[in-house]
């Protein structure tokens, strides 16, 4: 058997990671939460939101990408190569140092921050494979100007995100995204 690579690996991963979110759990459960916070911030983990600002480079690419099709039309190419990713997915392909850490954590995070968190990314991931199904055939011209567009629309939508990460939006003000859906279907 080899350690460290394929299917063998990840399943004792995906259990250490669970002990992890578990032993986090029971520390919130507790009251314990404050003795996990200088583990957190050490591994750039907000302590607050139990949640890392690492994840939305996964945006910032495609973002970055977008921003330069303009002046170098060949960023198409990398920008069709993106591939969602879940919150969890990134921090197990990432290099990140507290990566164990970070997929425990989110599993132990604010349940009203997580869900925040997951409707953003849903909203910026649909953003960027509409925008990647629309651009493709487009001359060079239109391509620039929906990758800027796209790109605009984005950018606010991480810092939203950001915002969540940090704790800096009070969650019980947001509404769910069902909550949303139900007003607007009232209006039509």
């Amino acid at each position: 058997m080899e350690f460290g690579v394929g299917a063998p690996f990840m399943q004792y991963q995906d259990c250490a990671i669970e002990v992890q979110a578990d032993e986090m759990e029971a520390a919130a459960q507790a009251g314990l939460a404050d003795l996990f916070a200088p583990k957190l911030a050490g591994a750039n983990i907000n302590p607050q939101t139990g949640l890392a600002t690492d994840y939305l480079n996964h945006f910032n690419e495609a973002i970055m990408l977008l921003e330069m099709v303009g002046s170098c039309p060949e960023c198409l190419t990398d920008f069709s190569r993106w591939q969602p990713m879940s919150y969890r997915e990134h921090f197990i392909e990432s290099h990140f140092k507290g990566r164990d850490l970070a997929i425990a954590a989110y599993a132990g995070a604010d349940p009203a921050a997580r869900a925040c968190l997951d409707y953003l990314a849903t909203t910026m991931t649909t953003v960027i494979e509409t925008t990647r199904v629309s651009i493709a055939g487009l001359p060079a011209p239109a391509a620039s100007e929906l990758a800027g567009r796209a790109a605009a629309w984005l950018k606010p939508l991480v810092a939203r995100a950001g915002a969540v990460i940090n704790g800096e939006i009070d969650l019980s003000q947001i509404d769910a995204p069902q909550t949303i859906a139900d007003r607007l279907m009232r209006r039509a």
